[in-house]
């Protein structure tokens, strides 16, 4: 069986796809196959929402305690934005008690090609986008993007996340071989901060947890 749920740090965790428009060197999935012992590399590349849910309902009572379902694998999931919204909706209808949270790389909308915030602001309680950089530059180094001005569509997702009143996060990962990229907290703090979002640094831990 595929892991589309996997538990950490007493939260819940729903690992929807291996896509991704991004190749950011401090990713996780480039060092190790597993989190906490749960394979993520997903052999069938078509996941459904009704995949999702029958896993979440296998697992409602540990979700319940945990209280919060993280969208967050080894993918971007907003690459598969549909079945995401469709298994918001179904946690909301059915476990209404479990806050949800979505990571992402902030190009969701320029893979759906439309504003997909509005569809996302009544089904999540908060959102955090991977910043990583504080110049179209260093971000291009960092997050290896495989889209045309990724960076500005990251930060224009997060401009509209803010303005829908989605609690914001925005996040930089520090401590990946800083000798090779130049990345300024400060300066990303104050992009953050510009934009209305809160703002997070992540150490990057070398084994990803």
């Amino acid at each position: 069986m595929q892991n589309l749920i996997y538990f950490l740090y007493e939260k819940a965790y729903v690992n929807i796809t291996n896509a991704c428009t991004n190749a950011c060197k401090f990713c996780v999935r480039d060092i190790k196959d597993d989190v906490v012992g749960a394979e993520l590399w997903l052999s069938d590349k078509n996941v459904k929402a009704s995949d999702v849910i029958e896993q979440i309902n296998k697992n409602k009572d540990k979700i319940a305690v945990h209280n919060e379902l993280i969208f967050c694998g080894y993918g971007e999931p907003l690459t598969k934005f549909n079945e995401v919204i469709e298994v918001c909706k179904y946690v909301k209808s059915s476990m209404p008690n479990v806050k949800i949270r979505i990571n992402t790389n902030g190009h969701g909308n320029f893979v759906a090609k439309r504003n997909l915030v509005p569809e996302l602001k009544p089904l999540i309680d908060s959102i955090s986008i991977s910043l990583n950089a504080q110049n179209e530059e260093e971000y291009n180094k960092i997050s290896s993007p495989k889209i045309e001005n990724a960076y500005f569509e990251m930060l224009d997702f997060a401009k509209k996340c803010v303005s829908e009143g989605i609690d914001t996060t925005m996040s930089i990962v520090t401590g990946y071989k800083p000798e090779e990229y130049n990345i300024n907290p400060e300066a990303c703090r104050k992009i953050a901060e510009n934009i209305g979002a809160k703002f997070r640094i992540r150490e990057w831990i070398e084994n990803g947890y």
